[in-house]
């Protein structure tokens, strides 16, 4: 039988999909990252920046969102400037390991969050995905603060 979905999952800073995470001088948390859709051959794809905060046991408090549009025609330096202004807009941070609860939300026509994803049968186990683009996924021990991309 599976496991039971985690509560929470720690996700330490790193210098890679991790590099804004942590905390707020008032001791809320933060994760600012830059979540996409994938291009295909039907549709260009798309490209966001979301700040996600949450209260000090790991509860989301509020998604800022913002959608920069196709990732064919991205203004890095637009991009980045939101990018900049968002994480100035929460204050001083600190960049250190946060532990949130898996959460998801619909916003653009599209699922943002750290969804989670169930088992598929009954040898796989729970996985928590960073939505959409899924560039960082979580699994057991859901207190490693690891992922995989």
């Amino acid at each position: 039988m599976p496991k039971e979905p985690p509560k929470r999952i720690a996700l330490d800073h790193d210098d890679y999909h991790a590099d804004h995470v942590g905390r707020t001088n008032d001791g809320h948390q933060y994760f600012l990252t830059t979540p996409f859709i994938p291009a295909t051959k039907a549709n260009d794809g798309r490209e966001f920046i979301a700040l996600y905060l949450f209260d000090k046991r790991g509860s989301l408090i509020e998604a800022r969102i913002d959608d920069l549009g196709s990732r064919a025609g991205l203004d890095r330096d637009k991009a980045r400037t939101l990018l900049t202004q968002r994480l100035a807009e929460i204050g001083p941070v600190s960049q250190e390991r946060i532990e949130v609860s898996p959460f998801s939300l619909e916003r653009f026509g599209t699922t943002f969050g750290l969804v989670l994803r169930p088992p598929d049968d009954m040898d796989s186990g729970w996985w928590v995905e960073v939505m959409p683009g899924n560039y960082m996924a979580f699994h057991e021990p859901w207190d490693s603060g690891e992922y995989d991309t």
